[in-house]
């Protein structure tokens, strides 16, 4: 596994609360191989939308906080 930066560790971290959400919609007790492709489809849709959000939203933050000189 590659090192992780702190900044995508909490974008993991975000994208993980999208996935769950969209597990509890699915249903929690539903095992992997009996999602859909649909399903699966869309539950890499949300975490990598989440992730990417994230990390534009860091981002943003990163380059409000620095000083210009």
């Amino acid at each position: 596994m590659v090192d992780l930066t702190e900044q995508e560790k909490t974008a993991m971290r975000a994208a993980m609360r999208r996935v769950a959400e969209t597990m509890a919609e699915i249903g929690w007790g539903t095992r992997f191989q009996e999602l859909s492709e649909a399903q699966v489809l869309t539950l890499i849709e949300v975490a990598v939308g989440g992730f990417q959000e994230a990390m534009q939203a860091i981002a943003r933050q990163d380059a409000a906080a620095e000083v210009p000189f």
